[in-house]
């Protein structure tokens, strides 16, 4: 579709990839190669003048026919709440672990074509221009102390710690050391081995920053407040909503949740606790490589493709390819999706933290599957690529999380009603990760809110971790890691079990007002076909389509 609209989404993703070839790269956009983004304040004052002028030309142009005001809204409405986020000076505070900008600059390298020596030269010039990303960066963050803008300590500290561990630090290896290894031996060898090197000095001259310059200077308190937390759940929900009652609505799941996850240890041991449960599980439902780790995922990845195609969902041949991938050195402390190309020549491909563990509990992992890969994101992502004329590129590159990790959750519900969860322990993998996900309501709306548990006591760093551990099922190893993430990335962790909950309303509304007209296949096409929207406007946008 050629129009004025769709023109202006197309030249903005362009713009904007020039400008953040990071993050460009990092959601399958092909462009012309850049190496760095300019993470400095003048570069995040570009990529918001760029929202500003966009804006202003999209207020200029009307919409023709149902795709043009689908692609003007989400355009506008994903436009305005990153200005929000520029204009409340988060980039001059921005320090998240584990996906800040040493995550993501160290993620940009693998990501690249590397098929020929002329893109291994581009794999060398992105490593090269890993110090000067840090660098700008680095002003960006003492910008903002100068104007009274702290990012948290404990955020500092923990970024850190992960940038010392690309570095090299201690017993793990330097971050593309193995990466560029697979180069083997050439004319780009010599220029790789010395961008590597100047990359992972700068991972540990940032974690030195981190530790001894900025965290003195930053701030104890970890919650962001009512102002930022309403900014961070525009961008990650697409909507305001009633956070009070979504808090309420938490805490009435998690009992919800415990209730079935009572039962369901019940059938693995009857009188067991839920640790004589797990335990259970570990030492018979688990695999004790990383190459039988590797192996299982693959083949559960397959399965599930060869179960939904032509059944519940129509999937393309090129999407009927999706790699599951294992990371040895990652800090994260959960599995990852990369979406494929825009070009559809990268495939979609999972990746999975090892975190350390020389042992791998199969029977919590499959939910994860089906959200990350089939029927979850791949799809998702997936059905953007190979979506044609009816969405703009914009939509196609773009992400709401509260639509994007709700479609995730849906799709675990989606297997479980499927009757997938046959193996032993599987289904209760399913519920301890949907009970880690409501206790992320709970404790991201509580702390960043100030709201009180409900015995009336307040949150606290080791509060948090006590109720996603014992609540939220979440395995001992990925604890701090989780709430780490949820204290410096507001308003992200709610997007999960929020977005559940609008995409099965949407669906119950849609077989209620089609009655026995109900189809499920054809739901599910539209819903995938219609792109990223905000909760605010997904029902409405399915009733209009579906």
């Amino acid at each position: 579709m050629s129009t004025p609209i769709f023109a202006l989404c197309d030249e903005y993703v362009t713009r904007w990839a020039a400008l953040d070839p990071i993050a460009a790269g990092a959601e399958g956009i092909v462009s012309d190669f850049v190496a760095a983004s300019d993470h400095s304040p003048a570069g995040s004052a570009a990529r918001a003048e760029l929202i500003r002028t966009t804006l202003s030309r999209l207020d200029a142009i009307v919409p023709t026919g149902e795709s043009d005001v689908r692609a003007a809204t989400h355009l506008r409405e994903r436009l305005e709440a990153e200005l929000a986020w520029h204009d409340t000076g988060e980039p001059l505070r921005w320090v998240a672990a584990p996906y800040g900008l040493p995550y993501r600059v160290r993620s940009s390298v693998v990501l690249l074509p590397h098929g020929n020596d002329d893109e291994w030269r581009d794999v060398a010039a992105r490593l090269a221009a890993i110090p000067t990303m840090l660098a700008g960066w680095r002003e960006s963050l003492e910008a903002g102390l100068a104007v009274g803008l702290r990012g948290a300590r404990r955020q500092a500290l923990a970024m850190a710690d992960q940038s010392d561990q690309f570095a090299g630090a201690g017993d793990t290896p330097p971050a593309h050391d193995a990466f560029v290894a697979t180069y083997g031996e050439g004319p780009v060898k010599e220029e790789l081995v010395r961008s590597a090197a100047a990359a992972h000095a700068a991972y540990a001259d940032a974690a030195r920053y981190l530790r001894e310059e900025y965290a003195p200077r930053a701030t104890e308190v970890d919650a962001v407040g009512p102002e930022r937390y309403a900014v961070a759940a525009r961008i990650s929900l697409g909507a305001d909503i009633d956070l009070r009652e979504a808090y309420e609505w938490g805490w009435a799941e998690l009992e919800r949740i415990g209730a079935e996850t009572a039962a369901e240890v019940e059938r693995i041991r009857p009188g067991a606790t839920i640790e004589e449960a797990t335990e259970i599980l570990n030492d018979t439902q688990s695999v004790d490589s990383v190459e039988e780790y590797q192996a299982w995922l693959q083949q559960r990845h397959d399965w599930a493709i060869k179960q939904l195609h032509g059944t519940h969902f129509d999937i393309p041949l090129p999407l009927q390819l999706i790699l599951a991938e294992v990371d040895v050195s990652s800090t994260s402390g959960a599995a990852s999706y990369n979406a494929p190309s825009e070009d559809l020549s990268r495939p979609g491909r999972t990746l999975w933290p090892v975190g350390g563990r020389t042992r791998f509990a199969t029977w919590s992992e499959l939910t994860t599957i089906f959200h990350e890969a089939v029927p979850g994101h791949h799809l998702q992502f997936g059905a953007m690529r190979m979506a044609g004329d009816g969405l703009s590129r914009f939509a196609k590159v773009s992400w709401v999380d509260g639509h994007g990790e709700g479609w995730g959750l849906y799709a675990e519900r989606l297997a479980d009603e499927l009757g997938w969860f046959t193996d032993p322990g599987t289904r209760l993998g399913m519920l301890n990760w949907s009970a880690l996900r409501a206790a992320r309501v709970v404790i991201d709306l509580g702390v960043h809110l100030d709201l009180p548990l409900p015995d009336g006591s307040k949150w606290t760093f080791e509060k948090a971790c006590e109720v996603l551990r014992d609540q939220g099922r979440c395995e001992p190893h990925r604890v701090e890691a989780e709430v780490v993430r949820y204290f410096g990335w507001p308003a992200q962790a709610i997007a999960y079990k929020l977005g559940e909950r609008a995409w099965l309303e949407a669906r119950e509304e849609a077989r209620r007002r089609l009655g026995a007209g109900f189809d499920l296949r054809a739901w599910h096409t539209a819903a995938l076909e219609l792109g990223p929207v905000g909760l605010s406007s997904l029902a409405e946008a399915l009733r209009r389509i579906a």
